[in-house]
């Protein structure tokens, strides 16, 4: 665990401690850029971002909140900033990736699962997905931090920068929302 020896000798250069950092804190980091991007090879770059920027500034690292949610924070601006650019540059329709179709790289199929089964739970994952990306970025951001990688609501208004009442009115309206989306979508095709 990364303490206050370790952040003191990364903020003197030290690479040993940048490497524990990158050890303990890569495989976090890239599963939450990961769950907000929904994008393996963005993920990758994000992740390599938010990391050459650790290193880069920990020198202004203030001590006022753990490294590990000063590392979060700067994740959640980087796809932040990395949406917003999306969303520019964003036609009409709707976009699923290679990754939405196949299903994230890290999740190893540890068991037989029948064909249609297989097809239909991608099918659903696609479907949230087209769900989720139809909330604001903050209520996607919180939703996802909190329901899929398992922050807490002090966690995401520490890395967010926001305020726990904030958090818990992003979440429950991100829930509802979600709610009335897909029971929108399940009435259409398969209540017909």
């Amino acid at each position: 665990m990364i303490d206050v020896v370790s952040v003191t000798a990364l903020q003197t250069g030290s690479p040993e401690a940048f490497a524990l950092l990158v050890d303990q804190y890569s495989d976090k980091i890239y599963r939450l850029v990961y769950s907000i991007v929904q994008r393996q090879e963005e993920a990758e770059d994000i992740t390599q971002e938010v990391f050459t920027t650790v290193y880069t500034s920990v020198d202004r690292f203030k001590g006022d909140a753990l490294i590990s949610t000063w590392m979060y924070r700067i994740a959640v601006n980087k796809c932040q900033e990395f949406l917003r650019k999306q969303s520019r540059g964003k036609r009409s329709g709707k976009h699923v990736t290679y990754e939405q179709v196949q299903g994230t790289p890290q999740q190893p199929s540890s068991s037989y699962m029948h064909p249609g089964m297989e097809l239909e739970k991608k099918e659903r994952r696609i479907i949230l997905s087209n769900a989720m990306n139809q909330l604001t970025e903050q209520q996607r951001i919180a939703f996802t931090m909190n329901k899929q990688e398992g922050f807490s609501y002090e966690e995401i208004a520490q890395a967010m920068n926001l305020s726990k009442s904030s958090i818990e009115s992003l979440i429950f309206r991100a829930r509802k929302q979600l709610q009335v989306l897909l029971a929108a979508y399940y009435d259409e095709h398969i209540n017909r």
